[in-house]
């Protein structure tokens, strides 16, 4: 039987103890990568989804009948179909008296379709971005990826809208496709009302808090007054775009001179202007607000 000295101990034992320790704290050696395992928050993904289509398309029926309406009138005056104020009439005796001659149109389908692809888009951003990062369900993002993604789908949607709505409210005559200049000058008028929407907002609120007293600032905020008047303010310079864009489709040709065209685009431009602020509140404002509320409900029930 062997006996160990106190105070030493075997050679034996000692190396096996550092080849012990090499095992476990080995390093990994150069061109060995680090394996990490990604978790993923896929928990009742398919019913997230869900949620973020049922919360978009709803708040865009809810603010889709007096869109229509006005979009309407606003493309029957610049036709020169009925003014602004006779369409608007009709339009709305048709709601309250025949709802689903309203409802069931395809301007109304249309008004859906754009409103509730845009919002649709933002939550299944929200919801694909809580996925990969494995953060909540109820996890809403504000970064630069969901402003272009929420504005490429608002933009081409809105296009496919206003050219089916000039051939539908146009001045008449067998269908005619819209020229491309008018593509163009819708394009810059929905960037100037989604820069105005998203990115004016954040600047100009922290400024109107500062020149708010703060009795005020109990009953509204800044940035809730920036979120409502950029927006609105924006539509005195998008417009002219926006009647001059319907003129080069209604009335064609290069016969007409642009101080023809600037002198129909003059006569529109306020009433037109004040009709499209009236449309940017539920647009914006009240659609955003129920699309965000409906699809918390529905969705913190699914964590």
């Amino acid at each position: 039987m062997k006996s160990i000295t106190p105070g030493f101990e075997s050679p034996t034992g000692q190396l096996d103890l550092d080849a012990s320790s090499k095992m476990m704290s080995r390093s990994p050696k150069a061109g060995e990568g680090v394996v990490e395992t990604k978790v993923w928050n896929t928990k009742n993904l398919g019913l997230r989804l869900g949620s973020d289509f049922i919360a978009g398309f709803s708040a865009a029926t809810m603010v889709a009948p007096i869109i229509t309406i006005i979009d309407k009138g606003i493309m029957q005056n610049a036709s020169g179909q009925a003014t602004i104020k006779d369409s608007l009439t009709q339009s709305l005796k048709s709601l309250i008296l025949q709802p689903h001659t309203i409802v069931l149109s395809k301007p109304f389908a249309l008004i859906c379709m754009l409103y509730g692809g845009t919002y649709l888009t933002a939550n299944s951003l929200d919801t694909i971005t809580s996925t990969v990062q494995n953060k909540p369900a109820t996890h809403v993002t504000s970064g630069t990826m969901k402003f272009a993604a929420s504005s490429s789908a608002n933009i081409g949607l809105c296009l496919f809208k206003d050219q089916a709505f000039a051939r539908l409210f146009g001045p008449g005559g067998p269908p005619r496709p819209v020229p491309l200049p008018s593509y163009a000058l819708f394009t810059l008028r929905d960037c100037l009302t989604i820069f105005a929407s998203f990115n004016v907002p954040p600047l100009l609120g922290p400024v109107l808090n500062r020149n708010l007293s703060s009795e005020i600032q109990k009953s509204i905020s800044g940035q809730t007054i920036a979120q409502f008047a950029a927006p609105a303010s924006v539509q005195l310079l998008s417009t002219p775009m926006h009647l001059l864009g319907l003129d080069l489709y209604n009335r064609g040709g290069n016969s007409i001179t642009w101080g023809d065209r600037w002198a129909i685009v003059k006569k529109n431009w306020g009433v037109s202007a004040a009709a499209r602020i009236c449309r940017i509140v539920p647009a914006f404002g009240v659609g955003g607000v129920v699309n965000a509320k409906v699809r918390k409900s529905l969705i913190s029930k699914l964590e």
